[in-house]
């Protein structure tokens, strides 16, 4: 079995550990999540891992033969040949292989005597060949090129034509190509659309080999991992399950970790104020001195910043009408022969919260910039109801974030009075702690300016919020934040994510892109899911399907009744699971009462008390009856949750 391991392993960087005394094992099978918050040293645990970063003391050890794929956040890039002969590089093993194989062919014909280990070596290369793909090659760089968005058209293309995000792409395709024993991960999702993380999700999953990522994307740890390792201060922890149960175990934890501070921060308060109060005094001082010492050889329990919790809410939104935004014919071309987007109708209502879906190219980013007022260069009309005003955040946003002030100084210019004193946890919240706040505006990176571009958004009383990729840049308590105020927000959302978990909690309604047409569904992204996933169940039975706008029209009114019926069921479900839960609690409730009683009636004092016994036992007799009718209420209620 393969396997990559590191014991007792430190690594510090001046006088800050980042690693101390640190052990894991990965081997064959291992699907692990690396986490922790920002600057905690995940990457460089990686680097570790893959080799490339020497640790100060501990051992790594790699079973022999076995094969590391490592990729970076960033920076790889590629040139100087078409995408098809770069994705064959990701099978060089295999040509080392066959090297090996042949050059012990060559020995063998030059010196047959003695031949008995060679042959035995050359056996296992060949046998090592055929377990590796080689000879799949072409079609599997085909299929994970494909997965990962890239079109068939592309496999000639220069590598140095693709921007940083698919020259990313690139490097994770061939990370996957090698078909290595143990894969690592470094934020792997971050420059994938949804659709390509879809693949990726389903990839790992099949995948024989072990594997250790980072992500920001819980739905995507959730579906592929079953095991969390966490970092901070520089110990590493393990957790058993997906990452959602991570974070409930963590969650306990920590309310027991908070318990802990708070008692310590009071003790230190008393004794940093006794020592304030009296070390100067003779009859004191000696007693000051002891307690300094105290203080001295006190071990400070920290908090980790990923697991506090910020909350904030928007400035409540102005008024506005019913209809929000009306779009009529909407059609955008940039080169005037291919419609990006062709004949959009939509209107959007107050308070609903839309996502705009599909494929890399297909208008998505567009579309929001016409609604904004960004982009004027289309033909149709977009019409804003009574009293919208709007609030537009994308990636571009960044470039007006410079100046010489701090971000703290910068946002409080921004803020409505009454939020300024919430500016150092919102910032907080955005992954700016401590002195970060004070850092100049020109020193800033360009994800950092994205995130204070979209908390000064967030600042401002808008009713019409339109986000582009808003969760970009965010680790995932970042979002939770950004989740929660978004639910709570008084005004309505048009939106566009790559992140299914953000979108499967925010959005009511969806609507699909593809290259010059467009389908509205009215209903979560859940149920945007499954009727996708029946529309191409039908188009592979059928082998294909033409609808006229006629069938169209019918199939969207089919969609919202289709809607309409799946709310009332969740409805009718949620209000049962609310019966069933209550049913539990009062059952709970009547079995504590019951042992309560049978305590008392084996106090001797009462059952050697023909009166008090007999009152006794008749609450009991009462109590079961009780026990047996919720019961029986209860059975009924799971009847009702099977039939749904």
């Amino acid at each position: 079995m393969a396997f990559v391991q590191f014991s007792q392993v430190s690594l510090a960087f001046g006088d800050r550990d980042i690693l101390k005394n640190v052990t894991i094992n990965l081997q064959t099978g291992s699907k692990v999540a690396l986490t922790g918050a920002n600057g905690a040293g995940k990457s460089t645990l990686i680097k570790v891992l893959a080799g490339l970063v020497k640790p100060d003391s501990g051992s790594r050890a790699v079973q022999k033969d076995s094969r590391i794929a490592y990729l970076p956040q960033s920076g790889l890039t590629h040139h100087g040949c078409n995408l098809k002969e770069e994705a064959d590089k990701a099978f060089q093993f295999g040509y080392d292989l066959q090297e090996q194989i042949d050059c012990i062919g060559e020995q063998l014909k030059q010196n047959p005597s003695n031949s008995e280990q060679l042959v035995i070596r050359q056996s296992e290369l060949i046998n090592e060949l055929n377990e590796s793909n080689w000879y799949r090659r072409e079609a599997l760089a085909e299929s994970v090129l494909l997965g990962l968005g890239f079109k068939k058209e592309d496999f000639i293309k220069k590598t140095e034509e693709f921007s940083g995000g698919w020259q990313m792409r690139i490097a994770l395709a061939k990370s996957l190509m090698q078909n290595p024993d143990i894969l690592l991960l470094d934020e792997p999702t971050n420059y994938l659309d949804i659709e390509a993380r879809s693949w990726l999700e389903s990839f790992l999953q099949n995948y024989k080999g072990g594997f250790l990522l980072v992500s920001h994307d819980r739905y995507f740890l959730d579906v592929t991992i079953n095991e969390v390792y966490e970092l901070f201060g520089g110990d590493l922890k393990k957790y058993s399950g997906n990452f959602t149960h991570y974070e409930k175990v963590r969650e306990v934890e920590l309310k027991t970790l908070i318990a802990a501070y708070e008692q310590q921060q009071e003790e230190i308060h008393k004794l940093e104020d006794f020592i304030n109060r009296f070390g100067y005094k003779a009859t004191k001082a000696a007693q000051a001195q002891e307690y300094q010492k105290k203080l001295d050889k006190m071990t400070m329990i920290e908090i980790p910043e990923s697991l506090k919790k910020f909350h904030f809410s928007f400035p409540p939104a102005p008024h506005s009408g019913k209809i929000v935004l009306k779009l009529n014919n909407i059609t955008k071309s940039y080169d005037g022969k291919r419609n990006v987007l062709n004949n959009i109708d939509l209107l959007i209502e107050s308070g609903e919260r839309l996502v705009v879906v599909g494929h890399n190219g297909a208008g998505k980013s567009t579309l929001l910039r016409i609604i904004a007022a960004q982009d004027k260069d289309f033909t149709g009309e977009a019409v804003l109801g009574a009293g919208v005003s709007i609030g537009y955040f994308s990636q571009d946003n960044a470039e007006t974030i410079k100046g010489s002030e701090n971000m703290l100084e910068y946002l409080e210019s921004k803020a409505p009075l009454e939020l300024i004193p919430k500016l150092r946890d919102m910032l907080g919240a955005f992954l700016f702690r401590g002195d970060d706040v004070y850092k100049s505006l020109d020193v800033l990176s360009g994800g950092e300016k994205s995130r204070i571009a979209l908390l000064q958004l967030l600042l401002s009383p808008v009713n019409l919020l339109i986000l582009d990729e808003p969760t970009n840049h965010l680790d995932i308590h970042s979002k939770d934040v950004l989740l929660e105020a978004l639910k709570g927000f008084g005004g309505t959302v048009i939106f566009v994510s790559h992140d299914r978990g953000f979108i499967e909690q925010l959005a009511t309604r969806v609507l699909e892109l593809k290259p010059g047409e467009y389908k509205n569904f009215p209903g979560n992204y859940e149920y945007y899911s499954e009727q996708v996933e029946k529309q191409n169940l039908g188009e592979n039975s059928s082998g294909g399907i033409s609808k006229s706008a006629q069938q169209m029209e019918e199939a969207k009114i089919s969609n919202k009744v289709s809607w309409e019926e799946q709310k009332k069921r969740d409805s009718e479900q949620r209000k049962i699971e609310r019966e069933i839960e209550k049913t539990e609690k009062l059952i709970s409730e009547c079995e504590e009462k019951k042992s309560q009683l049978e305590l008392k009636m084996a106090d001797p004092s009462v059952y050697s008390n023909g009166e008090k016994a007999k009152s006794v036992q008749k609450q009991i007799d009462e109590i079961k009856k009780e026990i047996d009718s919720f019961t029986q209420k209860w059975e009924e209620l799971q009847m009702k949750m099977d039939s749904f």
